[in-house]
Order: structure tokens, then sequence, then C-alpha cells
């Protein structure tokens, strides 16, 4: 799957967007964004196999969290340039321990 396919899910976005305010957990995630628990883990999952976020364990419970940046530009002509690209990763801390 293309980066552009993995982002072209408004689940998926809105996945993005919350995780970008810090790790969370599935059901909180899957709560605040409007789904299933299994529409989420699903969702993760895509997300995790294009390297966008990642998964560690605090307790019982799995927490998902962002890894890369996402770059997004869309310039108006005469340029008419869409870049969407993957940047490196990014430190983030978890919650709790690993």
């Amino acid at each position: 799957m293309s980066l552009i396919e993995t982002l072209g899910n408004p689940q998926r976005l809105r996945i993005i967007q919350q995780l970008s305010d810090g790790p969370m957990y599935v059901t909180e995630l899957a709560d605040t964004v409007g789904m299933n628990g299994k529409s989420a883990v699903h969702h993760l999952t895509v997300l995790e196999d294009e390297d966008l976020v990642e998964h560690f364990w605090d307790g019982n419970r799995k927490y998902y969290r962002l890894i890369r940046t996402i770059e997004l530009e869309i310039s108006p002509p005469p340029e008419r340039r869409f870049i969407l690209q993957r940047g490196a990763e990014r430190a983030a801390e978890p919650v709790g321990g690993e």
C-alpha cells in the first residue's frame, strides 16, 4: 500500500491526528475517533505496516505512538506540485515503561 493510499482513509487520518498529541491506548483511541476496537486495530496495523506508528505495552494496555513525521506540500499553479513524504523517526517517550 502506498503512503497516499494509507493516508487516504479519513479514519486513519483521525487516528494520526489523535496520536500527534501523544501515545494512546487502543480503547481510548477507538473511543476518541468513534470506532470499535476491531476497526481501530485494523487501521493501526496498516499504519504500523507503513512505519508511521509503533506499539508498546504498559501493563495490560497496548499503546500506540507516532514514530515519523508526515509532510504534505501542495502548491498552486504554476508549480502544481504535490509532495507527500515520510520524515525521519521522531523521538517519543512511552507512557510508563516498555
